[in-house]
């Protein structure tokens, strides 16, 4: 049985995907591409879509609002993996994401003909929200849908090779709403993208109309695929599970399995792929002041170069198993994370790496007058001096000490390098002063000469400084790629047939969803709380190490594990 297992496997490793397997990647990474470049327009869009649709606010309650809405669709994923991974252990895996699709498609295209706040109210605000959910039930059901798919097709020996096709569509999707915008930010303007001003369309709008003719060409392929072979099998043999909600989380031996993937697996691999993808793209924005176009080259850049390693590690998970590449992507990330930002920061932005070093800021406050700032969501309103003088300083990007004053000092005091600045009772107020203070003590301001900056996607070859910054957010893309390429295939041979689709997609969502999704605003909380602007890296740095932990004493390799036949854990 060994030989004739050895035999199977070595025969399925060298020989070439077959015309139908080819037809089965494209159908489901296809697909779950339109996907993801619609979930992520928004993402991208946030600020200016915020302007449209909440702008009964001002400027930074508006802001927080259309985050609020883009957390939405991440908080909802792991409902969509409940309903929709239910459907597809009783249904079929084929007809369950081909329902998500259309509804993330039509929900995108809508988004693109919602009036704004100024034509119809507070109904726009609240279809948009709504919609976004729809959005974020569908990519719950999505990603399951084609993980499973992919793999229950594939090879013995192949499925981590076969399956990281599905894991390159998140990137690409981001990639393909990256360009998409550049693009058009370019042929038509600043003005006329956000107001379509000369123009008989906003141009932000235009990405989420074009996603109707990715999704008809999406639909259009997998119409013609047909069930994956191991639910057809589990059909025919009459071994379906009738209530897979139940059996895969009422049962001890099942879900004890869930939360082991969860934690073993999935949630280190959520913030490892967020840090290097979201939090990276923030940290150069927000905090580096890096202006919107070159960070978004500097990132598309960096993606290009290491897409290409979804494939390379899913390939050698199929070698050398799912747990040492994603545990060992882990460990390498929680290590590197601090030195990498560091030469981001030096490198991105030089005179701010200065005066990280040089400029003294400090809070002067008696700690009683002082609560916690930690507002992970953005909707806290903070009214005590010292908190709001704490936050404005976080949002100024500005690193701050907070010292002890005397008990019973009433009014605290922002002082940079000595100098005193008086703390007005608005946020928005402070942050103009404290910018201009933190200019005179060495920041530099957005637009500093310092600061990289390219003018179109190509110079970005022809400047030293853009290249070492690419070379430093391909590492994190690499990453990710070590994380995600085997993700699909370690988490699909973690569950029977029977209860696969459902089992696996919650935990992936809820990693993805809740610890990923949430990782920009928690990180840049802990900023915020404490005034150093490499603070938030902790949150992706500690789940890392919990999960390598986690999974390097409790999670099994999977890579040899025949899912056609796998039964589960005893009962």
């Amino acid at each position: 049985m060994a030989t004739a297992a050895t035999t199977t496997r070595s025969a399925s490793a060298v020989r070439p995907m077959t015309r139908e397997e080819r037809k089965v990647i494209l159908a489901s990474s296809l697909g779950t591409v339109f996907e993801w470049y619609d979930f992520y327009l928004y993402g991208s869009l946030a600020t200016i879509i915020g302007a449209q649709f909440f702008s009964a606010f001002d400027v930074t309650t508006r802001n927080v609002f259309a985050l609020l809405a883009f957390a939405a669709g991440f908080l909802v994923r792991p409902f969509g993996a409940i309903f929709f991974g239910r459907i597809g252990d009783l249904v079929g895996r084929k007809y369950t994401f081909l329902v998500t699709i259309l509804i993330m498609g039509f929900s995108t295209f809508f988004v693109g003909l919602l009036p704004s706040y100024n034509q119809i109210g507070w109904v726009a605000p609240v279809v948009l929200i709504a919609l976004r959910m729809l959005q974020g039930l569908a990519l719950g059901g999505e990603y399951g849908g084609a993980a499973v798919y992919v793999a229950e097709h594939a090879p013995v020996g192949r499925r981590g090779f076969y399956t990281s096709f599905i894991q390159i569509t998140a990137t690409v999707g981001l990639l393909l709403s990256l360009v998409v915008i550049l693009v058009l930010r370019t042929w038509m303007g600043e003005q006329g993208f956000q107001t379509g001003e000369g123009w008989p369309i906003a141009g932000w709008r235009i990405p989420f109309l074009l996603s109707v003719i990715l999704l008809g060409v999406s639909v259009w392929i997998r119409m013609q695929m047909h069930e994956s072979p191991a639910f057809k099998k589990m059909k025919e043999e009459g071994t379906q599970s009738k209530a897979p909600l139940k059996e895969a989380f009422g049962q001890w031996s099942n879900m004890k399995m869930v939360l082991i993937a969860l934690i073993g697996l999935a949630i280190g691999q959520a913030v490892v792929w967020y840090t290097g993808q979201f939090y990276a793209l923030f940290f150069i924005q927000s905090i580096l002041k890096v202006d919107l176009l070159t960070s978004n080259v500097l990132i598309a850049w960096s993606l290009i170069i290491g897409t290409g390693g979804f494939v390379f590690f899913g390939a050698l998970s199929d070698k050398i198993g799912r747990k040492p590449v994603i545990l060992g992507g882990c460990l390498i990330a929680a290590i590197t994370y601090f030195p990498l930002f560091h030469a981001l920061t030096s490198v991105a932005s030089p005179r701010l790496n200065q005066a990280l070093e040089t400029a003294q800021v400090q809070v002067v406050a008696d700690p009683a007058t002082c609560g916690s700032v930690f507002d992970p969501v953005g909707i806290r309103t903070f009214t005590a001096p010292c908190d709001i003088a704490r936050v404005s300083l976080a949002r100024s990007a500005v690193k701050y000490e907070l010292v002890p004053a005397p008990a019973g000092t009433a009014q605290p005091k922002v002082t940079f390098n000595g100098k005193e600045v008086p703390i007005a009772a608005a946020i928005p107020a402070n942050i103009t002063a404290f910018t201009n203070a933190a200019a005179e003590a060495g920041y530099p301001k957005a637009g500093d000469p310092t600061i990289v900056k390219v003018g179109g996607f190509f110079d970005a070859l022809g400047n030293p400084q853009a290249l070492k910054a690419i070379g430093i957010l391909t590492i994190l893309v690499i990453y990710v790629t070590m994380v995600y390429g085997p993700i699909a295939a370690a988490l699909v041979e973690f569950f029977p047939t029977r209860i696969r689709y459902t089992a696996m997609s919650l935990p992936y969502h809820i990693a993805n969803g809740w610890f990923g999704g949430l990782l920009p605003p928690t990180a840049f909380a802990m900023v915020a709380a404490t005034g150093d602007i490499y603070y938030g890296l902790w949150y992706p740095i500690v789940i890392a190490l919990v999960t390598f932990v986690v999974g390097l004493l409790f999670v099994p390799e999977t890579k040899d594990r025949d899912i056609m036949t796998y039964e589960g854990p005893a009962r």
